[in-house]
């Protein structure tokens, strides 16, 4: 798991005098639009911004930086996987602000919602045995296609004790260098296999009643849908 190893990517600075209790890591791939309305609904907040990408070839990266982000480019030499942006947005956020006590992970083709970075850090605060809290996620357009709405109702989990949360959560520091970050080889169901050895390790994760993020998956096709089903199999395979 990249946290043992030294990192793939160059750290940039960040401005001394940015909010160090909370940092923030959006991960993307060419998400157009959706990265800066992501990115937008972080900008403000005081928290350090982290954008991880992965082999981008669209702005994002300008879009990014244009936003005071810091970003981190992943080096091409092997392969590209979300637990593996993940883990190198901690360690950048980590070095650009060593005083955080949560991080905030997010899709970059998701918004978050209005006070949710504030509910989340408070939560944490309270509750010392929870070491990841997530909350809703919503489809923006459920009602363009059919895909939409079966991933808008993927998302309706149980609220209270979870067994593992999506790709949009707050997490301890603590609680995630203590074992030790993502498996970053899995392509897939990645943050379930996190959760397991989370809760192994005698943390709580924790599903609130709040929305969180607003998701924008644009999917129209039926290959779209075939891809992301395979790529569900190998999940839960792994």
């Amino acid at each position: 798991m990249t946290t043992n190893s030294p990192p793939d990517f160059a750290v940039p600075s960040v401005p001394s005098d940015v909010d160090s209790r909370l940092a923030v890591v959006v991960i993307g791939r060419n998400e157009g639009t959706r990265l800066v309305r992501c990115l937008d609904s972080l900008v403000g907040h005081g928290a350090p911004l982290v954008y991880v990408d992965s082999g981008s070839t669209d702005h994002s990266l300008a879009d990014a930086r244009s936003r005071g982000a810091v970003v981190v480019e992943l080096e091409r030499d092997r392969p590209f996987t979300a637990g593996r942006a993940r883990n190198a947005g901690f360690q950048a956020a980590r070095e650009a602000s060593p005083a955080s006590n949560y991080i905030q992970f997010v899709h970059g083709d998701c918004e978050v919602a209005d006070g949710w970075l504030g509910f989340a850090g408070r939560h944490l605060d309270q509750h010392p045995g929870t070491g990841v809290i997530c909350g809703r996620r919503t489809e923006r357009f459920p009602e363009r296609t059919v895909f939409n709405a079966l991933c808008d109702i993927e998302w309706d989990t149980p609220i209270g004790d979870a067994e593992a949360c999506g790709g949009d959560f707050m997490v301890r520091v603590d609680a995630f260098a203590a074992v030790d970050g993502f498996n970053d080889i899995i392509i897939a169901g990645e943050e379930p296999e996190l959760c397991f050895r989370l809760r192994n390790g005698g943390w709580r994760i924790t599903r609130a009643d709040r929305l969180m993020t607003i998701h924008d998956t644009d999917i129209t096709r039926l290959a779209q849908w075939a891809r992301r089903s395979v790529r569900s199999g190998d999940a839960y395979a792994a």
